[in-house]
């Protein structure tokens, strides 16, 4: 692919654009989220990492555009929209969510034969291969569903109780919760790079042993980091987050650097 910078899109929100990154760290938002969940990250990790924060429809600046409820029609569209950040080496990271969309992006660009994805990194969620424990939730009934997402706790208390607010989030969040819940996993190959799933402790969603079973999706090497805190972990344990996942890449790179000279 040529070096040229890549031209802004709707698809990506980049807090410290670098037309010439060692890497780029697409992410990929948990449900009801926005890219603004990894905007700080861009100051906590390596300038030599550059975040690429994903903005699927109904969030964010695309608030008024109706969002995906189903896994496969999003991550083609997605893929297609980050074609032109992929000329540098690259990770995934999903949330919840994001984990199934980041795994089928990866499978996505697999088939399209391309290549440079250093390392899958999947937080808070089942292996892909895993059924769900629980009933699906996005289609409760208003009451239920807003006690369902009191339990999750990642959602602002002032927001919860804010009846116009959830009336604009509720479409989304229920879109989202589809994206996530109607998800079908289908057999393929694993993918030839490495994974790292991270879990919080006290996590009753995710069951360790369903995020133990990523290991399955990787020919290459596996780890699982289990944090405190529970589903939303990611909130409160963000700087040894961040440090293994830049540790991670940076390794990535490394190592596919001695790979070429030692051929």
């Amino acid at each position: 692919m040529s070096g040229a910078t890549p031209r802004p899109n709707l698809w990506l929100v980049r807090p410290k654009p670098n037309p010439r990154p060692l890497i780029r760290l697409f992410c990929f938002p948990y449900a009801g989220g926005t890219a603004a969940a990894f905007r700080a990250w861009a100051e906590e990790l390596p300038a030599s990492i550059e975040v690429c924060a994903v903005q699927p429809p109904g969030r964010g600046g695309r608030f008024r555009e109706a969002p995906f409820n189903n896994v496969k029609p999003l991550v083609q569209e997605a893929a297609s929209a980050l074609l032109p950040y992929l000329d540098r080496p690259f990770g995934f990271f999903g949330h919840s969510m994001g984990a199934i969309i980041a795994f089928e992006m990866a499978r996505q660009l697999r088939r399209e034969k391309i290549g440079g994805l250093l390392q899958l990194f999947v937080s808070g969620r089942r292996a892909a291969q895993c059924p769900s424990r629980r009933p699906p939730t996005f289609d409760l009934p208003e009451a239920e569903f807003m006690e369902h997402l009191r339990h999750l706790n990642g959602t602002p208390k002032e927001v919860l109780e804010h009846p116009q607010l959830m009336g604009l989030m509720l479409p989304l969040l229920r879109a989202d919760f589809a994206v996530s819940q109607t998800y079908v996993y289908r057999e393929e190959p694993p993918l030839d790079c490495p994974i790292t799933s991270f879990r919080g402790a006290e996590d009753d969603e995710v069951h360790h042993e369903d995020v133990e079973a990523w290991r399955e999706q990787t020919g290459a090497s596996y780890s699982l980091r289990v944090f405190p805190g529970g589903h939303f972990f990611l909130q409160t344990s963000q700087t040894e987050l961040l440090s293994i996942i830049s540790t991670d890449l940076l390794n990535g790179v490394a190592g596919k650097r001695a790979e070429g000279s030692a051929r």
